[in-house]
């Protein structure tokens, strides 16, 4: 299992999250790329968020840098175009220690305040009632979809599609409830700083 799967994570922390799915496809809204027709569900489209005073560009960017308390990878990631690529070269040496406890809590957060903070996202989460939200990975190289996707298996999506499962909970709840550590916040003070 690579040093950077979630999916140890989730057995051990959120097991209710760890279950592989299928969805038909025809009846689902697949997130694939930014800028196609489900596109903003991904946490890499463009919906800038304000955290305490501080900009981000999107809930992917958020999410990376919640990975860590220290200033080069907080630097480095706030600064990069890719935060998932950068936050990458980080986490072996820099990453929480605590962040498998996290995860899911974190992008909990980054979706609720996507929410709450972007009228297109709420509306085409709306327009996305009655159908299965997925993030499809079908031309992603790897065998299986990852911890967050599925793949296409001819009429199905197949995969544990986290991400498609809590942006339907967000939708059908209005509401994803999280529990944080109390100083999973604390890189926002070090990032002041940094762009001040």
């Amino acid at each position: 299992m690579s040093f950077y799967s979630i999916a140890p994570f989730i057995k051990e922390h959120y097991p209710d999250y760890f279950s592989l799915e299928t969805y038909p496809a025809d009846k689902c809204a697949p997130v694939h790329k930014v800028n196609g027709e489900w596109g903003i569900f991904s946490n890499f489209a463009r919906t800038p968020l304000i955290v305490d005073g501080l900009m981000f560009k999107s809930a992917e960017q958020l999410f990376q840098l919640m990975k860590f308390r220290t200033v080069e990878p907080l630097s480095a990631v706030y600064a990069a175009n890719n935060p998932k690529m950068t936050a990458k070269k980080w986490e072996k040496t820099c990453r929480r220690p605590d962040w498998g406890c996290m995860v899911v809590d974190a992008i909990k957060y980054c979706l609720q305040t996507k929410y709450e903070q972007n009228d297109m996202f709420r509306s085409a989460l709306e327009e996305s009632r009655g159908l299965f939200i997925v993030e499809d990975q079908t031309s992603f190289p790897k065998r299986y979809a990852d911890t967050w996707g599925v793949k296409r298996k001819g009429p199905a999506y197949e995969g544990p599609n986290l991400l498609g499962r809590l942006l339907m909970e967000l939708r059908d709840s209005g509401r994803l409830e999280y529990a944080l550590p109390q100083d999973a916040f604390d890189f926002i003070g070090i990032l002041k700083e940094i762009v001040a």
